[in-house]
């Protein structure tokens, strides 16, 4: 069961909890330990930096010095990857930020890391876009643009939420044509399938939870139950493929922007973040429909 999520390509998390003097070696490290022998292996990553005083705290300012290290800290991480083949996903749950402390100035800073980044010779970032559920598709645009879409490949849709893939592609492919209209065109997008086997959206959860835990949602109990927590489609490039399901519009419109589906949400942990619950991971590999 446990190798249902251990065999599958997945996005490494770093982010605040490591120090910029520590994230150079680190992701060096990681990166030496994923390719082994393989240089063209892809190496993921979900860089998570905007907050450094916690989701909890988007309401405290960012002092000069803490604007500073980020950016130093993005520096370093740049010089780690180097021509390394990477894909980044840029700051998961960005779109909290536009409940927090001067807004712009987050993603200014996002804008220097989508820059620094972007310019790494075979780097693909995708700047987190929030999710079909969440962010109206005028707010997801003005936020990309702030971010600094215009420097990566596109944007990034599903990282905390368990949206529907099809939902996704659909208000993907929405978020495409605003930036084109806006001036950048030619953005694509990946969507994470890691925790939505069996999708709801943030409304459904709450009816159905009143008092639940968003983040830490309740697992599938079998593979008969919906609205539930499970493993979704497995981490791939083939994203208009008719294995999945869609309607052939959908699959259209995925054919046409969607790079791939991806695993940066975190299922198998505790509030998504930490620790590793057996418990969690268990059911999530014993209910998935894939």
């Amino acid at each position: 069961m446990l190798a249902k999520i251990a065999l599958r390509p997945r996005v490494i998390w770093v982010g605040t909890w490591i120090s910029t003097a520590n994230i150079a070696a680190l992701v060096r490290s990681h990166i030496q330990n994923f390719q082994r022998d393989d240089p063209n292996a892809l190496v993921q990553f979900a860089t998570f930096r905007t907050f450094p005083y916690g989701e909890g705290k988007v309401g405290q300012p960012l002092t000069a010095a803490a604007q500073a290290d980020y950016r130093a800290w993005y520096d370093q991480l740049a010089l780690a990857i180097g021509s390394t083949h990477a894909a980044i996903i840029l700051e998961p749950d960005l779109g909290l930020a536009w409940k927090g402390w001067r807004p712009r100035v987050r993603f200014a800073l996002a804008a220097y890391a989508a820059r620094v980044l972007g310019a790494l010779p075979h780097t693909s970032v995708y700047i987190d876009a929030s999710d079909a559920d969440w962010l109206h598709l005028s707010q997801a645009t003005q936020q990309l643009l702030l971010s600094g879409v215009k420097y990566v490949r596109g944007f990034a849709l599903g990282a905390t939420h368990y949206s529907s893939t099809a939902g996704n592609i659909a208000y993907g492919a929405a978020l495409v044509s605003a930036l084109a209209r806006a001036g950048v065109p030619g953005r694509h997008f990946v969507v994470d399938t890691a925790d939505n086997g069996r999708p709801f959206t943030w409304l459904q959860f709450y009816a159905a939870h009143p008092h639940g835990t968003f983040d830490n949602a309740n697992v599938c109990a079998s593979r008969a139950q919906t609205r539930c927590d499970t493993l979704g489609i497995p981490p791939t490039t083939f994203t208009a493929s008719a294995t999945w399901g869609m309607s052939t519009t959908v699959r259209r419109e995925a054919a046409r922007s969607a790079d791939a589906f991806l695993w940066f949400g975190r299922p198998w942990l505790y509030l998504q973040a930490n620790p590793f619950q057996l418990a969690r991971a268990l059911a999530v590999a014993r209910t998935t429909p894939y």
